[in-house]
């Protein structure tokens, strides 16, 4: 099968590779396009597989909806110059898509997931990777995402927020980074833990058990309302706390916070 330089600009246009690889990819399948691609992802896949050990420390958060579903995934790559590329972003994108068809919770990479990845490591010449995604169902959703990629909040309530209340919440989260929506979402053991520092910092400066016991339970009381999301002050309002900003009603319900990697 003879092949033109149309052909070859279409395999280059659908891979993102170079001229000279879809010629040659074109002329060891004799032309037939489907079967050029598939060498090329063989072929380059094999190169890529050998930089797997490259850091990975920058890259893209994406959030996606659809259908009362909503996911988050963070995708790596190794420099900040591939991770703000429109064909990296657009990648990332799609795999928060294909990562809605997966179960609640962790999300694993499917099939179809890795194949991109694999695909951003044969065009971009980087070592790529899934790290990680979180879906939810049921609900309704709020995100933000901060305008470099690499920090995001995905939010779920239930109730009647109005949509720059939601994203204000999400920015807030981002950039407060609490440990749970409320004291009860903290793990006991990490109570725990902030009150024996506390008895034991208590004790230090010379306070008796008493004493130390009572300022370890103010501490622990501090901690929470400074770290736990209903207690804290509003970052766009810091007169009113999360709380006071739901109506009767309304509860955030969950959320997921992520750092590139982090």
């Amino acid at each position: 099968m003879s092949f033109t330089a149309k052909d070859v600009m279409g395999l280059r246009q659908k891979t993102g590779l170079g001229m000279m690889d879809c010629k040659k990819a074109l002329t060891e399948t004799n032309g037939d396009p489907t079967a050029a691609e598939e060498w090329l992802r063989e072929t380059k896949k094999g190169k890529m597989d050998t930089r797997t050990e490259r850091t990975t420390g920058e890259g893209k958060i994406c959030v996606a909806t659809k259908d009362c579903c909503a996911v988050i995934v963070e995708v790596r790559t190794e420099t900040d110059f591939t991770a703000r590329n429109e064909n990296f972003v657009e990648a990332v994108e799609k795999i928060a898509e294909l990562a809605l068809d997966q179960n609640d919770g962790d999300v694993n990479a499917s099939d179809d997931i890795l194949k991109l990845v694999d695909d951003l490591r044969i065009t971009t010449g980087e070592n790529a990777n899934y790290a990680r995604g979180f879906k939810y169902s049921g609900g309704s959703y709020g995100q933000y995402i901060h305008h470099d990629g690499k920090r995001a909040c995905l939010l779920q309530y239930e109730g009647d927020i109005d949509d720059a209340t939601v994203k204000g919440i999400c920015q807030h989260i981002v950039f407060h980074d609490p440990m749970g929506i409320s004291a009860d979402d903290v793990p006991a053991e990490k109570i725990e833990q902030i009150r024996a520092n506390a008895i034991q910092e208590a004790k230090d400066t010379g306070k008796n058990e008493e004493i130390a016991q009572k300022m370890a339970e103010g501490k622990v009381r501090k901690h929470l309302q400074e770290n736990t999301l209903l207690a804290q002050k509003y970052v766009l309002d810091e007169a009113k706390t999360i709380q006071e900003l739901l109506a009767d009603g309304t509860s955030i319900t969950a959320f997921t916070r992520y750092t590139l990697g982090s």
